[in-house]
């Protein structure tokens, strides 16, 4: 990291108001922000912050990619997932603006093949039900359809969504996931009669002054966008090649920078209306995006360092999180994509607004950031944050290794295979997912997810019929145990699988996924 940090004032690129407009503890924010990427091992942020609606700050910190000397600016784009959703859910509003839909519609009025596994969710989804994450699907559920990066349609995965497992009942409980947006996404194109990339382009990221947004399959060398970094092996640093999620656009697939995203911020909180007053979306609309739908639990803070950032309340609404901080309510996301993970936090009752933008896998990282800058512009009492989740990382790979020595101490290391590699080798089938292909090569057996080019990996031996999967990609951080049941003729009738780390992203579902060997001939 620090030769990152020998650079970085050459790789500041900065847009202020006069310094004096800035509170006194904002000044020292580049030293912060620094700190904070030496801390966390981030190649690059950037940063801006709007207060009644101007731009008080805009800049970037570090590189683009580790290796190299082109610098992060404001303008530099980063991939800003999850933080797509808050489009979406403004491009349904439009539309319910224009008359064309309602948020209480059922999704089947629109979309006349939706299913979910349950005849009775299907009925009864209504298109606010598609944003808020109370659909009775698990965490996750159905991610490995575009997760990481499948060859499969949007067509495709919001056919599949009728086989993946409800988990809970409908509209019990929040449980957070992504394919539902797919839905989402065909509702807007069914109703707009445009392409979810054209309507949200044309109809929110032009009028808002949005430049340099991209979709990401249309960004360019000449965009000069943010290179991702992930730990290998959850320890060494490197790039990760660029991915693409056409399947899903609506749950995550803008990238954007900190310059255009301070329009959005300003727009978001003028009450949807743009800069000459005309409304993107209007206030009524914004109210309801910026309510709960779904409560959130509240539970014990990882370290008692954070105490401060829990919140009294939090929940979900149309592809907002909402909750309070230091007595203000906050509306907020972040989103996570392979290598780059980022923040946009609103105080709507002050009128301020603050983006993180990183090219590192360090959520720990955004959130030092952000609370440093709302604490210095709300006079709060001062709170050391890179220190508080440095604790807080520290902790969770503390609990991480415990798991594992759990795993060790239960492995039976003596135990072999009930079966030769052979027995095992088949094509197994999921219903939603489709394919997995186990085969050996070279003495070893292999793992293929048919519509997953990532998730190739070797299987070793772990215990008598469970084995360990190890992906080739190993900035996927994502290996899992594969267990194979014989039935009584000792032959494979099943197999599931699990993470082997708590560490390991929730959208590798691994778990949801029941695998049973099918003929060559037997169509996927």
């Amino acid at each position: 990291m620090g030769k990152w940090c020998a650079g970085w004032m050459l790789a500041l690129s900065a847009t202020w108001a006069t310094a004096g407009e800035l509170p006194s503890r904002l000044q020292d924010l580049d030293a912060q922000v620094e700190r904070v990427r030496e801390t966390f091992d981030v190649p690059g942020i950037a940063v801006a912050i709007v207060k009644d609606g101007e731009v008080v700050l805009e800049r970037g910190y570090g590189v683009r990619e580790i290796g190299k000397p082109a610098a992060v600016t404001a303008t530099t784009p980063f991939a800003i997932a999850s933080n797509t959703k808050a489009f979406t859910a403004a491009a349904l509003s439009i539309l319910a603006d224009q008359g064309k839909l309602k948020l209480d519609d059922r999704v089947i009025d629109h979309l006349p093949g939706f299913r979910m596994s349950d005849d009775y969710v299907t009925g009864q989804m209504r298109i606010r039900d598609l944003l808020s994450h109370r659909s009775g699907l698990s965490l996750g559920a159905g991610d490995l359809l575009f997760w990481p990066p499948s060859d499969y349609s949007v067509d495709e995965v919001v056919q599949r969504l009728s086989k993946v497992p409800l988990k809970k009942g409908f509209r019990d409980g929040y449980a957070y996931d992504n394919i539902l947006y797919a839905v989402a996404q065909k509702v807007i194109e069914e109703v707009s009669g445009q392409s979810y990339v054209d309507f949200v382009q044309h109809e929110i990221l032009d009028p808002v002054g949005m430049r340099g947004t991209r979709f990401n399959d249309r960004v360019t060398a000449a965009d000069r966008p943010a290179i991702g970094h992930a730990k290998a092996d959850f320890k060494t640093l490197q790039p990760v090649a660029r991915m693409s999620w056409s399947n899903n656009r609506a749950a995550g697939d803008l990238y954007a920078s900190v310059h255009d995203l301070g329009k959005w911020m300003n727009v978001q909180l003028a009450g949807g209306k743009l800069p000459d007053g005309t409304p993107l979306f209007s206030q009524a609309r914004q109210r309801e995006m910026w309510s709960v739908i779904t409560p959130i639990g509240v539970g014990k803070p990882p370290v008692p360092e954070l105490a401060a950032a829990t919140p009294n309340f939090q929940g979900y609404g149309e592809g907002w999180r909402l909750s309070d901080y230091r007595g203000r309510k906050l509306v907020w996301h972040t989103g996570g994509w392979p290598g780059m993970v980022s923040r946009l936090t609103l105080i709507p009752e002050l009128n301020l607004g603050v983006v993180v933008l990183t090219n590192q896998e360090s959520g720990a990282a955004f959130n030092a950031v952000t609370y440093t800058v709302l604490d210095a512009l709300l006079d709060a009492p001062a709170t050391d944050w890179v220190d508080a989740y440095a604790k807080s990382v520290a902790k969770a790979g503390g609990d991480a290794d415990e798991g594992w020595q759990q795993h060790l101490a239960a492995r039976a290391e003596g135990s072999t295979p009930s079966l030769p590699p052979s027995g095992y080798a088949a094509n197994y089938r999921d219903p939603w997912y489709g394919e997995v292909r186990v085969f050996e090569q070279d003495g070893r057996l292999r793992m293929q997810f048919a519509h997953t080019p990532l998730l190739l990996g070797t299987l070793e031996h772990w215990q008598h019929d469970t084995f360990i999967v190890r992906w080739d990609e190993r900035t996927l951080n994502a290996d899992a145990f594969a267990s194979f049941s014989l039935d009584p003729d000792g032959k494979v009738r099943e197999l599931r699988m699990q993470p082997a780390s708590s560490l390991t992203d929730f959208s590798f579902d691994f778990q949801d996924l029941v695998l049973t060997p099918v003929e060559d001939d037997e169509d996927d």
